[in-house]
């Protein structure tokens, strides 16, 4: 026979996620545990703990978690649309002020650069996204824009497109970045005669092409760095 769920209730105290938080503070809580405080509570018949532990099950991982939206969310034991929306905020929450400490100072001084400022936009898109870092003659970035939205593997581009946002704001080089959504960062051979051909049309303008970033899940690659450019 099994044993009935607990109630937050019948959890000790002191293993509460909210009350360990408070105690230990928030590196000391688990991954469900700060869904749970996120969730704030759970049903009749589970607590708070147990429905965030059946949504990471569900997920499969944080990584995975980023991906649901807010229909997939409802579709979980325990999850409505009020407790959806709540998780949904709290991982944007997070996105953007990682976004905001990025572009406080946004001078890039290597490809590190370029994947800190664009990883957490780029990184758990499920299409490749072409964006562009305009920058001036100080390496400052005066501008970004993603210049192409496209399939699963594939992100479409022509340098005119890239080269007419560049003389707009008056840029003096560009960067330029796409996520793989498979996680890999490694180069195709079409992201290699894309750069190629960015260059030699940046070449006639006036504008650099500074580099060519792929970033990954967790990972990139610079094209500059590995010499394929």
């Amino acid at each position: 026979m099994e044993s009935p769920t607990l109630m937050l209730r019948d959890i000790p105290h002191e293993d509460r996620p909210r009350e360990r938080m408070l105690q230990y503070g928030p590196e000391a809580v688990s991954n469900a545990e700060l869904l749970a405080i996120l969730l704030r509570t759970g049903t009749r018949s589970e607590s708070a703990l147990h429905v965030a532990h059946r949504v990471l099950q569900t997920a499969g991982s944080l990584r995975q978690l980023v991906d649901l939206n807010v229909s997939e969310f409802t579709q979980i034991k325990g999850i409505g649309l009020a407790k959806a929306i709540q998780l949904k905020a709290g991982m944007e929450l997070g996105r953007r002020l990682v976004l905001a400490r990025h572009m406080e100072s946004p001078v890039i001084k290597s490809p590190r650069d370029v994947a800190d400022m664009l990883s957490e936009q780029l990184r758990y898109l499920q299409k490749e996204h072409f964006v562009c870092l305009f920058l001036n003659t100080k390496n400052h970035v005066i501008a970004r824009e993603t210049l192409s939205i496209g399939s699963l593997n594939a992100a479409v581009v022509h340098p005119r497109e890239v080269f007419r946002a560049a003389i707009k704001c008056s840029s003096a080089s560009i960067i330029c970045a796409h996520n793989h959504p498979s996680g890999d960062p490694s180069p195709s051979t079409e992201d290699i005669q894309l750069t190629r051909r960015l260059i030699e049309a940046g070449n006639i303008v006036g504008i650099d092409v500074l580099d060519h970033i792929v970033i990954g899940d967790g990972k990139y690659v610079s094209l500059k760095e590995q010499g394929l450019i």
